[in-house]
């Protein structure tokens, strides 16, 4: 399945670094920022994660919901949110369900993709070439 702009995102369940589930279609009326990344404490996904992480008042200030996404486990997440302090949850993809379910599966990762999803759940953006110290910035630029 290929996504595109202007198609209604796949729902999902999964769960996050404290094992809280997490369903997309709860979030229904809000923007959401659901970013795929290859790996935990890596070089350019910490750099990405500390992207979203200096930037997240100003997601909050837009009532924006950013979800970041790996093939990690739980624990995994549970020490690179604290190592960075990040204020946004980690949806465990051990699997790889959601990285197949939104087409960026990358062998025993996930690609480096970003999906915009609108108020109406419907994916207004897709970003696939990440500058990982600037993604935040970037995507808010896409936002306004």
């Amino acid at each position: 399945m290929t996504l595109s702009v202007k198609t209604i995102a796949p729902d999902f369940v999964a769960f996050d670094e404290e094992g809280k589930r997490v369903c997309l279609s709860e979030y229904k009326g809000k923007n959401i920022v659901l970013y795929f990344y290859p790996k935990d404490d890596t070089p350019g996904c910490t750099q990405e994660a500390q992207s979203f992480r200096d930037n997240y008042k100003k997601y909050e200030d837009k009532n924006i919901i950013i979800f970041g996404v790996s093939m990690d486990n739980q624990k995994s997440h549970k020490a690179f949110k604290e190592k960075l302090n990040l204020p946004f949850q980690l949806l465990v993809d051990e699997q790889g369900k959601l990285t197949d379910l939104y087409d960026v599966a990358g062998g025993d990762y996930s690609k480096r993709v970003t999906y915009i999803i609108d108020k109406e759940g419907v994916i207004c953006h897709i970003d696939d070439k990440v500058i990982t110290n600037t993604h935040a910035q970037d995507i808010l630029e896409k936002m306004s």
